[in-house]
């Protein structure tokens, strides 16, 4: 089969529970897309221990961006032609987009102090402190917390007015800061539109032609890579969800239902026949 030049990026922390199965439908849609031989690309806020299970458990074989947009990972050998600048990381190359540890839990250490605001990273805890603030069991907690570029954390005590002040000061350095689940993240220079550009280069390389990129995920968790793509295709987990309007360089994404039976075939068809 001609190999297409369309490159999926699935956010899949909506999709991909930490604790769980996939979502009915969506491995379905991953083997769907490899038949066709469109590669789908996992985006998520995980580090890549965290998801050794899933890789294993789907049979992912392609690319990932972990850590919200930090690195791009690759599987040994996946691109003939080797990117520029790489890491050896785990049993993957990396692009690093972010800036490696301790870069962002000394940034953390930094922005808490100028704005008078107490953090606790999650690398502080001890393990039962650890699975008591973050819900999870010992092995998945510890696997949370061994992060190659960002620093997880949670406020302790702050207000909302506080937490804007926060984000405020780490803006100002160029830190990334956001929520991941009921924690937080701060990474120095992590940017999900460049690991998507990043990635790109190498797939037009590698295809001898340019890549057209589609974005799927559920509305609460794709917004930033819906951005960062040529067309985006969003799953609303309610009717009440707010649907993105169109933006001055791409239009307004195609929304389904995230519930629906034929939701997966819909979205395969829109891929393949680039209905949006």
């Amino acid at each position: 089969m001609r190999p297409s030049n369309t490159v999926v990026f699935c956010a899949i922390d909506d999709l991909v529970p930490l604790s769980g199965n996939p979502l009915t439908g969506f491995p379905e849609f991953l083997d769907a897309l490899a038949g066709r031989s469109i590669p789908a690309i996992w985006v998520t806020s995980r580090n890549r221990h965290q998801l050794d299970a899933a890789i294993r458990r789907l049979g992912h074989a392609e690319p990932f961006i972990a850590e919200g947009g930090s690195g791009v990972y690759l599987p040994l050998d996946y691109f003939h032609l080797k990117p520029e600048r790489t890491v050896r990381l785990g049993r993957f190359t990396c692009i690093p987009i972010a800036a490696p540890q301790p870069a962002a839990e000394e940034g953390l250490e930094l922005v808490a102090e100028e704005a008078g605001i107490s953090v606790v990273p999650l690398r502080s805890l001890s393990a039962r402190e650890l699975m008591q603030n973050t819900g999870l069991s010992r092995q998945e907690a510890e696997a949370a917390r061994q992060r190659d570029f960002d620093e997880l954390f949670f406020f302790a005590g702050a207000s909302e007015k506080d937490i804007q002040t926060f984000r405020q000061r780490a803006e100002h350095h160029g830190f990334a800061v956001r929520a991941v689940g009921g924690l937080w993240s701060l990474a120095v220079n992590a940017n999900v539109r460049t690991a998507v550009q990043q990635l790109c280069k190498l797939y037009d390389r590698a295809l001898h032609a340019h890549t057209f990129t589609v974005a799927v995920g559920t509305t609460t968790d794709a917004a930033d890579l819906a951005k960062s793509c040529d067309r985006a295709l969003l799953l609303r987990q309610r009717s009440s969800n707010k649907i993105p309007a169109a933006s001055a360089d791409r239009p307004a994404p195609k929304h389904l239902p995230l519930f629906s039976a034929d939701t997966w075939i819909l979205a395969l068809e829109a891929i393949e026949k680039r209905q949006f």
